[in-house]
């Protein structure tokens, strides 16, 4: 055995211990409560930290339960495990981290081919963080395109975007930050969504685009995208003007093409210069991810590509994020790989069916009318029948919150402000049982709301879970 001698005098160094690996006196967590709006002085045990974080965490809802949210809730282990093992790399760092960015090159072109660009090879496209980033690149891509075509009108002219009333926050956000009109076309009667000769009425030649959603989240019914585009080219043939289109496809762009294949709303559609969605939403990913496509270099003006010499690599990019975490675009190249377009065409299907058969549970009841089925969606919306006055859907809202689950119940907007409905989002992971448990305890609701002298929600407008 090796003869150790004592310490030479360089040895008696102190070691660098890093904060984080030495736990701080137990005593001192137990008798110094942290302060909650400014950092605390001194360090504490990690074990003490989790424990306080996660306490106070258990106030908050069960995502599960959740049927306000699009967003995903929901991925199996293996996934989580990937994620995990990709939260330290920089997304925007393509040179160091390669392939992350061929994964996220990947995920493009699978994309590009199950929209029907016209060749996959040439679409252009890039992760985002949802869908509000991609509709924010897509909108800045078509005002770019109207400014080259108006070169000698703009700045002058004022640009606009015409769009259903019922398009998501995101959209209003653009036209405010980025100073474009917003044309709205108002639901009317029983239609809910875009009119697709009121949206052409609306354009002019200071029109940018027009937006059509596949999928409006108000009540889960896809907007006629072709019959859209069928009136714009009409609109060229008397006028000369030529509007582009960008499908929203936040939701319906991961759900159409495995359940409505023959529903035209895509790239073929020649007049549909860019599409998005939320891979954080029916993409089967925890968020956040988004896609925003092109269906052509042409489509995307070269001017908004930054092209970046980062680390010593080359790198396009066209963002208004620029460090995120890999995490995302890698689990939604996992979910691609595992599930596949008959994977999932079968998780989708089943969300479908969940849907449609707890709306017929709801409708069966007899005191709801309903607006959607979720036979394109697997969403449906629902108010109270004519003959019910004794409460109204917040009143729904507020009492299934008691059980634990989260309905959203909400108002619409013009021209239907006095329709106020509830909406109920099927997800992958809600199952058939779980539709079931939520129609028995709304059934158990009733006798008690029946009884009420009177709607008693008093602030419909703090009522609302609707935010999205």
């Amino acid at each position: 055995m090796p003869l150790h001698e004592g310490p030479h005098r360089a040895a008696g160094r102190r070691m660098s211990v890093n904060p984080f690996y030495g736990p701080a006196n137990p005593l001192g967590d137990m008798a110094e409560a942290p302060p909650t709006h400014r950092l605390p002085d001194q360090p504490m045990a990690p074990s003490t930290a989790h424990q306080l974080v996660r306490d106070e965490l258990m106030l908050d809802g069960n995502a599960r339960l959740n049927l306000a949210t699009f967003v995903t809730t929901w991925m199996e282990p293996e996934a989580g495990v990937l994620m995990a093992e990709c939260r330290d790399k920089n997304m925007i760092d393509k040179d160091e981290y390669p392939r992350t960015a061929e994964l996220e090159r990947r995920c493009v072109a699978m994309l590009a081919d199950l929209w029907n660009a016209p060749d996959p090879a040439t679409a252009v496209g890039c992760s985002t963080t949802g869908s509000s980033e991609a509709c924010m690149l897509a909108g800045m891509a078509l005002k770019r395109r109207w400014a080259k075509r108006n070169a000698d009108r703009y700045p002058g002219a004022r640009p606009n975007l015409v769009m259903g009333v019922n398009v998501q926050v995101c959209w209003e956000k653009f036209c405010n930050f980025w100073e474009v009109e917003a044309r709205l076309v108002p639901m009317e009667g029983e239609r809910f969504h875009l009119d697709p000769q009121a949206a052409a009425e609306l354009c002019d030649e200071n029109t940018i685009g027009v937006v059509g959603i596949l999928g409006s989240t108000f009540d889960g019914s896809y907007e006629p995208v072709a019959d859209l585009c069928a009136a714009l080219d009409a609109l060229r043939e008397r006028t000369g003007l030529d509007i582009p289109v960008h499908v929203d496809g936040a939701s319906g762009a991961m759900v159409a093409p495995f359940l409505d294949e023959d529903l035209v709303w895509d790239f073929r559609l020649p007049r549909v210069a860019s599409i998005n969605t939320s891979g954080h939403k029916y993409g089967l990913v925890y968020p956040g991810v988004g896609w925003a496509l092109w269906r052509d270099a042409e489509a995307l003006p070269e001017e908004l590509v930054f092209r970046v010499n980062y680390l010593g690599g080359d790198m396009p990019t066209f963002a208004l994020n620029f460090s995120r975490p890999g995490a995302q675009v890698v689990a939604q190249y996992y979910t691609f790989l595992r599930l596949g377009r008959d994977g999932y065409r079968a998780v989708q299907q089943a969300a479908r069916d969940v849907a449609t058969g707890l709306a017929g549970r709801v409708e069966a009841l007899g005191d709801f009318r309903l607006l959607t089925r979720g036979d394109e969606l697997p969403v449906f919306a629902f108010t109270t029948a004519p003959d019910v006055t004794a409460y109204d859907v917040f009143d729904v809202s507020r009492r299934l919150r008691e059980n634990g689950w989260l309905v959203p119940a909400y108002t619409f907007p013009p021209n239907r402000e006095d329709l106020s409905v509830l909406r109920v989002v099927c997800r992958n992971g809600f199952s058939a049982d779980l539709a079931e448990l939520l129609a028995q305890d709304l059934e158990r609701l009733l006798p008690d709301l029946r009884r009420q002298p009177r709607p008693l929600t008093e602030d419909k407008g703090a009522a609302t879970s609707f935010h999205h």
